[in-house]
């Protein structure tokens, strides 16, 4: 654990710098997926956070990290929705000012609530890869201090706050589930728990469109993806070519990295829904997704899963509730 870019160590002290400032998240056992599994299975609810997503967890321990003097500069990133929200917060809680570079694949709901929360809002290009670029023009000419949303020390650390509070609770946890992106979630949530349970599985979850951190897992270096429509459009965009954070941790600590498709991760919305009364993102139903599919077989149990987010579209969340078509137009089982 010495040798990653985030210890635990680094993940605890964290905790003690954002407590107040998160809620700590409930982790209730699902009685409905033990039946259907066999083992015990809890929902790590992150949902429920403050900003709709685990994302505020490392985005407050980020500007916290910060000097004085560069938060009176102003902070910048870029973000398909979740990251630029909880920075618009932890931004406006500190006195400082964000501005958020996001694709036009970013859903409007989300655009609207960066807007609201104070955020000066820059739409540049069809991926997060060219809003980056944007965002590397306002660090260079305009001095902001960038935030990233998944390959720093500090928002790594943050999100690992969430992997100590699911040992806390679940202290025999065999295995936990978390969705996959840019890696800082998976990340960080794997250096927690493997360094208060070092013999539990953490497997990472993604869409199986424009999965960046499983093809440069896969060719064990950061590579380019296309970015395409998903329902589980925050974890879309890549993970950077100079990656110097998320992808080795993931590739040390993450177990096994499975890949759903989008007609799983509707059915996995559905029934986070319907049989547990959630409303989730496509992201945050990964999860239940992938137990659904059948596809691991038996997990070994207890099995914690995280619900990472509920910022999605409700016009879009009520067609796929009613078995309607997913944004690329196949349609729902």
């Amino acid at each position: 654990m010495s040798k990653l870019a985030v210890t635990l160590a680094d993940i605890e002290q964290s905790a003690r710098r954002i407590e107040g400032r998160i809620l700590h998240t409930p982790l209730v056992l699902s009685s409905t997926l033990f039946e259907r599994c066999g083992v015990p299975v809890g929902l790590k609810l992150e949902h429920h956070q403050t900003t709709g997503s685990f994302k505020l967890r490392g985005a407050t321990n980020a500007v916290l990290s910060l000097t004085p003097e560069e938060r009176a500069r102003g902070i910048v990133a870029a973000s398909t929705g979740n990251h630029g929200r909880a920075l618009a917060h932890a931004a406006r809680a500190e006195g400082s000012i964000a501005t958020i570079c996001m694709s036009r694949l970013v859903p409007d709901n989300k655009v609207s609530e960066i807007r609201r929360l104070g955020a000066s809002v820059r739409i540049v290009g069809k991926s997060q890869d060219e809003a980056q670029i944007e965002v590397d023009r306002l660090v260079r000419e305009d001095g902001l201090v960038m935030v990233p949303p998944f390959d720093s020390q500090a928002v790594v650390a943050g999100q690992g706050t969430l992997g100590l509070e699911i040992v806390e609770a679940m202290p025999d946890v065999a295995t936990v589930l978390v969705p996959l992106s840019g890696g800082g979630l998976a990340a960080g949530v794997a250096a927690a728990v493997k360094g208060r349970s070092p013999t539990t599985r953490v497997i990472g979850l993604t869409m199986e469109r424009g999965a960046a951190m499983k093809a440069s897992l896969d060719a064990g270096r950061p590579v380019q993806v296309e970015e395409m429509a998903s329902l589980a459009d925050s974890l879309g965009g890549g993970i950077g070519l100079g990656n110097a954070v998320t992808f080795e941790m993931c590739r040390a600590l993450l177990d096994d990295v499975v890949l759903l498709s989008e007609a799983e991760i509707a059915a996995g919305m559905r029934y986070a829904y319907a049989t547990e009364r959630e409303v989730v993102e496509g992201a945050g139903a990964v999860g239940i997704a992938a137990l659904l599919s059948g596809r691991f077989g038996r997990l070994m149990g207890p099995v914690a899963m995280v619900l990472s987010g509920r910022n999605v579209d409700m016009d879009l969340h009520r067609r796929v509730i009613n078995g309607g078509v997913d944004p690329l137009g196949e349609a729902a089982p």
